[in-house]
């Protein structure tokens, strides 16, 4: 049991580095080889922030452990919204009054109900879901730039392009190395995380669900409380609750879609009557926000946070 606990904490520092390391050497290869910075922002930096999510998902379904793939995607997005939004808050006030951001809520709103159709309509991710979902993110992206290129290359989604852009060196060789580095750490901390986490399930007597939801969710989604953090503190509250929305929209299209289609997997019926409605009250809260254009100030980023270790502890129970 140890063992797999180490084994989960590691896998877990490999495919977060890894990730870093793909999208950073990602960034500054287009860098180098002149890619404009908006196409770099829809493409490699929107996709790229979701591969430590997507991976582990993938990785999940190919090694017959499709609760932990489900479990990421339901819990990444319920910490983003109670976890990654709330502890900022409590440092600095988050403001939802941020332009353009409503229509990127509205494609949230869509993306959670389309999700929770195929959850209590067909029961399950496979390829015909799996399929609808990538056409939805390719639309959204196409979405993405159409707007970007209307509002000159300024929107609350994509805004994070400047955090990997400012530190991007048009270095080619070391781009390269820095790729490579990622498409190696990302399978590999994946791997180790999904069998540890199956096998650490399986000795305590939980679903593995459960370590999807928890210990994955949270894991993966601490590069975007770092990077919510460090906007709260700069105030930069479009970086702050944008990277959030466009994070859940990648879940839920992205990297459901890509689950589907690597071979399926099944929504149980604890997470039909528990974890997903979670969920959608999660998304539906952060709409309120954004759609009332009211701060998430202290107070609710502590109700935030309790509400999370509420979730926790139900799961624990």
């Amino acid at each position: 049991m140890i063992l797999d606990v180490i084994a989960i904490l590691i896998g877990l520092a490999v495919l977060l580095v890894g990730g870093d390391l793909l999208v950073r050497g990602a960034v500054s290869f287009a860098t180098a080889v002149k890619v404009p910075p908006l196409l770099v922002s829809l493409t490699i930096i929107s996709f790229g922030t979701s591969a430590p999510e997507l991976v582990v998902s993938v990785t999940s379904v190919f090694e017959n452990e499709p609760g932990i793939a489900v479990g990421n995607i339901i819990g990444s997005n319920i910490a983003n919204v109670f976890l990654v939004l709330g502890i900022p808050a409590i440092i600095y006030p988050i403001s939802a009054h941020v332009p353009g951001l409503r229509r990127h809520v509205a494609a949230l709103l869509t993306a959670t109900a389309a999700f929770t159709g195929i959850a209590y309509g067909v029961g399950a991710l496979g390829m015909a879901t799996g399929g609808a979902l990538i056409a939805g993110i390719i639309a959204y992206v196409g979405f993405l730039a159409f707007m970007a290129r209307k509002s000159h290359g300024r929107d609350p989604v994509i805004d994070e392009v400047a955090e990997y852009a400012e530190g991007a060196r048009e270095n080619l060789g070391a781009s390269i190395l820095y790729i490579i580095a990622g498409l190696v750490g990302l399978p590999v901390g994946a791997h180790l995380l999904v069998s540890s986490g199956a096998s650490f399930a399986a000795d305590i007597g939980i679903r593995p669900e459960v370590i999807g939801l928890t210990v994955v969710a949270i894991g993966t989604s601490l590069p975007e409380l770092a990077t919510v953090a460090a906007a709260a503190l700069h105030r930069k509250s479009d970086v702050a609750i944008g990277n959030v929305v466009g994070s859940n929209i990648f879940n839920l299209l992205f990297v459901a879609g890509a689950a589907g289609l690597a071979g399926g997997a099944s929504l149980t019926e604890v997470s039909q009557r528990f974890e997903i409605p979670v969920m959608v009250l999660s998304t539906v809260v952060l709409a309120l926000f954004v759609v009332m254009r009211r701060d998430i100030g202290r107070m609710v980023g502590v109700a935030f946070v309790l509400s999370y270790a509420a979730f926790i502890a139900a799961l624990a129970l």
